[in-house]
């Protein structure tokens, strides 16, 4: 693994440079684990979330509130967040986990997690800050986790890691937050800002209202830069072919799939179908990613598939669930949740094979 490189601030800016001739390197197969694995568990997501989530709107699945634990919530949100917690800490597998990777980083792995843990119980207003930075980390972690998937994809073509790198990187992040911005959840995101008012910071709590109060302009906006954009990008793409790029068929449907219900979800559903629908996605990919990096350790260790999927699963899926059920009350298990996603967005974007240009 790399040193961490945040994509973001290395990136160059967008322009279309000269570009050399692209070298195609050996084919291998187009497939990250397999054919079957694939489709099933990072490709079709985006379909087969869109389908059950459209299956369960408006049903008693979706919309009976259900008691547990004293705490109301309704099956699929039970269900989705469940999934959501145990996704997070699955990246522990990753960090914690794999011997090789947590001897070069034994400080943020151990010392950093207390150290924000002690920060968000001693200050209110760092565990509100940390509240608005985990939901707006996740939408750029999302985008992040496809692109990173179609990197691979691109890899797996033959094509040399720096083609249309940096076109894909900004591409999906359009297709994440660009709905958000310019759809009908925009409020949603925005809504963890009104705890500030609480910690005597107005200023920051009336963004809600700031945003939607403009919430025309930014959508004006988006839709010009995103058109504008997508243009460029495929303009640019028409060269790269010209120069001997071979788009991944793969990759693109993946792009063309995730995109096209992320404008949908974020973009016109309710907030609850919306969240439902692109939180599910994410979370099996990232659990199936996962499972397929750090399976084959486990397995060595217990010497048996089944055993070490057991663990694997049993582990987050437990976590899951508890963190779900957790009354907020408990207000130092809370800000153990909280930790765990930030260290899951920090963890998994330098943890990220492609983090290093080589994909």
């Amino acid at each position: 693994m790399g040193l961490p490189r945040p994509a973001l601030a290395e990136e160059p800016g967008l322009r279309v440079e000269p570009v050399r001739e692209v070298h195609l390197a050996p084919s291998r197969s187009p497939y990250i684990v397999g054919p079957v694995y694939d489709w099933v568990f990072f490709l079709l997501p985006p379909l087969l979330a869109l389908g059950l989530g459209i299956a369960i709107s408006g049903t008693a699945f979706s919309d009976a509130p259900v008691r547990l634990f004293g705490r109301e919530n309704t099956g699929s949100g039970l269900l989705v967040g469940s999934i959501i917690h145990a996704h997070l800490v699955a990246v522990l597998f990753r960090s914690h986990g794999n011997p090789s990777v947590f001897r070069r980083y034994p400080l943020r792995f151990v010392l950093v997690p207390v150290l924000a843990w002690a920060a968000i119980r001693g200050s209110a207003v760092v565990a509100v800050a940390a509240t608005v930075l985990a939901t707006f980390w996740d939408v750029w972690h999302s985008g992040a986790q496809t692109f990173g998937l179609a990197r691979i994809y691109d890899r797996n073509q033959g094509n040399p890691p720096e083609a249309g790198r940096r076109l894909d990187f900004w591409l999906n992040q359009l297709l994440y937050a660009g709905p958000i911005l310019a759809g009908a959840t925009m409020l949603d995101h925005f809504s963890s800002f009104e705890p500030f008012k609480a910690v005597g910071m107005p200023w920051l709590a009336s963004v809600p209202a700031r945003m939607t109060a403009t919430h025309r302009v930014w959508t004006l906006a988006v839709l010009a830069v995103g058109g504008a954009f997508l243009v460029f990008y495929a303009v640019a793409s028409v060269r790269l072919g010209r120069q001997g790029y071979r788009p991944s068929f793969h990759k693109v449907f993946l792009l063309v799939t995730t995109g096209a219900c992320s404008i949908y979800c974020w973009g016109f559903d309710t907030w609850g179908e919306a969240f439902f629908i692109m939180n599910l996605l994410h979370a099996v990919q990232y659990l199936a990613l996962v499972w397929a990096t750090e399976g084959r350790r486990l397995r060595e260790r217990l010497r048996s598939r089944v055993p070490a999927l057991a663990l694997f699963l049993g582990t987050v899926l437990a976590y899951g669930v508890g963190a779900e059920l957790l009354d907020p009350d408990l207000e130092g298990l809370w800000a153990c949740t909280l930790v765990v996603s930030l260290m899951h967005f920090w963890y998994d974007g330098f943890i990220w094979s492609v983090t290093r240009r080589h994909v």
